[in-house]
């Protein structure tokens, strides 16, 4: 970590003929450019998409994922108690299968998104994300693209529930519910709930890849990763 800071004190503070006498004392390749530290981080994320965010747009990539696996909402949790207790326990497994259908669905469809999303890090951002925590990237990543990933992701939960039967599944099971004798009757904005889920479970699947990169020299995959995150080490 001092290593890190030594090297972009450098950059920022010492003329042409000083920093070329302290390269001279540095390790070969000991020194990246801003372009070079600022494309690793872009690379460690992309693997992060490729590598981890792939897998929750397979079949059961959020249902069978207990890192990201989505959980009624609270105000649904009474309904699907309710019903298993009278003997309706598949149509309440169906029920919360159904959502996570819709989010390995939308998943599918907005990947490149993310992808996207990472072109802009500039070698600042890069800077503070290098010398940051073991999630950094990602929190990034979060503060900067969720209300426009949320934008974009939840018209694809409303097609995916069309899609995948969610919402003809909710509409009879919550009906079902309804028609309970002294129940309190439920109508939750499930399209918004799952939208959310969905997005943490992506950021959840990215922040472990960048952990791995950070923490493991065996998942730097590329030389550019190994000489940027050699920097943090």
């Amino acid at each position: 970590m001092k290593k890190v800071f030594l090297i972009l004190v450098i950059f920022q503070f010492i003329g042409c003929a000083e920093l070329q006498q302290v390269v001279n004392q540095l390790p070969q390749g000991g020194v990246l450019s801003n372009e070079q530290i600022a494309n690793g981080l872009k690379e460690a994320l992309n693997q992060g998409i490729k590598k981890q965010v792939s897998k929750l747009t397979l079949k059961d990539g959020y249902y069978k994922n207990e890192l990201v696996k989505i959980l009624l909402p609270e105000e649904l949790q009474k309904v699907d108690k309710t019903l298993r207790s009278i003997g309706l326990s598949k149509l309440a497994d169906e029920g919360l299968k159904a959502i996570n259908r819709a989010a390995e669905d939308a998943v599918s469809e907005s990947t490149p998104i993310f992808v996207n999303a990472i072109k802009n890090i500039s070698f600042t951002d890069a800077k503070n994300i290098l010398i940051g925590n073991d999630n950094a990237a990602t929190t990034y990543l979060t503060t900067n693209t969720q209300t426009a990933l949320y934008n974009k992701f939840n018209p694809v939960i409303k097609k995916s529930f069309s899609k995948v039967g969610a919402d003809k599944i909710w509409k009879d099971l919550i009906t079902r519910y309804n028609n309970i004798p002294f129940t309190k009757s439920v109508n939750p904005d499930l399209t918004d709930y799952v939208t959310n889920e969905a997005l943490q479970g992506v950021y959840t699947m990215i922040a472990i890849e960048e952990k791995e990169i950070r923490n493991k020299v065996s998942s730097r995959t590329t030389d550019l990763l190994k000489r940027v995150f050699a920097l943090q080490d």
